[in-house]
């Protein structure tokens, strides 16, 4: 049993309620092992009809997952390390492929692995305070929890873009690119919670009755650029293209480029372009499994996890240091796929 994860049967809804507000409710193995036995438990309950996840008490919905964690397994042998990504990637699939509906409230603070649980849910609700990102290469990690498939789906390069730059969408650009599903005030969210566990049948009709209109999705207006400067799979051309560009949203935007590890930013260009042609979910994760269990241990996220998160100086040494640096040889390690007997499966 774990205090971080609340979990009840509210009505007819399962509940399962994030509850680490000091850490703005990161996940950590326990967490996601709870979600994993709720999910089983409730999968042939009739009195269970939908799941609702959202966050307990305190700011934001979910930041991501345990990185001091990761990073200190990762300087030893990575065992600690892996053992939660095997369990977090198998709440994200079991999420993924669960057959009662899922209505996951993402209010406030949504990034890395709160993307993870939040986007396979069927309802994804987004609000005036929603912030979503999946800002690991800044940190020398790489989108995980699905970022291959979720992202490589979005419209045009866009999904490029935000892996990247690790860029912060709010609630009215999650619902224009389909990250969520609705946009309500986070004020009427009780409600939406109560109307669900009420009459669960009912969700979509529950929150379509619920949303407001959304304000102007910003990103859009930048996605010419976006579509045009991202194009290429290399990175090297995307810098190129960036440099090329006599405008200031280019210029703002290669300058944040420059802070984050090329190496994950090549892992993540990558993980993409592989994510667009996974045939399921299963081999998206199988995938991302194989490079975690790499990119835990390597030099820049160790680094990465030093910079942003213990010094706290945001002065990382990323090795190597440019694009060019990071040789395909390197990536193609990275990627190779685990031995059987090592490798990530859904059960």
């Amino acid at each position: 049993m774990t205090t971080d994860l609340i979990t009840q049967i509210d009505g007819k809804a399962g509940r399962l309620r994030l509850n680490r507000p000091a850490a703005i409710h990161a996940l950590n193995t326990a967490m996601c092992a709870a979600v994993l036995d709720a999910l089983d438990a409730w999968r042939a309950d009739p009195a269970v009809e939908a799941v609702i996840i959202d966050h307990a008490e305190g700011r934001g919905f979910c930041a991501g997952g345990d990185i001091r964690m990761l990073a200190d397994s990762g300087a030893k042998d990575g065992v600690e390390a892996r053992a939660f990504f095997h369990t977090e990637y198998r709440m994200n699939h079991r999420l993924f492929t669960y057959a009662k509906p899922v209505v996951a409230f993402m209010h406030g603070i949504t990034m890395g692995g709160g993307v993870g649980i939040s986007q396979p849910a069927r309802f994804r609700v987004a609000t005036e305070a929603t912030r979503l990102a999946m800002p690991e290469t800044g940190i020398g990690l790489f989108p995980d929890v699905g970022g291959g498939w979720y992202l490589s789906r979005l419209p045009g390069r866009i999904g490029q873009y935000l892996a990247l730059t690790g860029h912060r969408l709010d609630g009215a650009e999650c619902l224009a690119l389909g990250l969520a599903t609705h946009y309500l005030a986070g004020g009427s969210l009780d409600e939406a919670k109560a109307r669900i566990a009420a009459a669960p049948q009912e969700i979509a009709a529950t929150l379509d009755a619920l949303s407001v209109p959304a304000p102007e999705a910003k990103i859009l207006a930048h996605q010419p650029d976006i579509d045009r400067l991202f194009a290429s799979d290399t990175l090297e051309t995307i810098y190129a293209a960036l440099a090329a560009d006599p405008g200031e949203w280019a210029a703002t935007t290669l300058a944040t480029l420059h802070t984050k590890s090329p190496q994950t930013m090549k892992v993540s260009l990558r993980l993409l372009h592989d994510g667009a042609g996974m045939a399921n979910f299963a081999d998206e994760m199988r995938q991302e499994y194989a490079v975690g269990s790499r990119v835990v241990q390597r030099h820049d996220f160790l680094e990465g996890v030093r910079a942003v998160i213990v010094d706290k100086d945001n002065a990382p040494r990323w090795d190597p240091a440019t694009p060019e640096g990071v040789t395909d040889h390197v990536i193609e390690q990275i990627f190779a796929p685990l031995p059987d007997d090592e490798a990530w499966t859904p059960q």
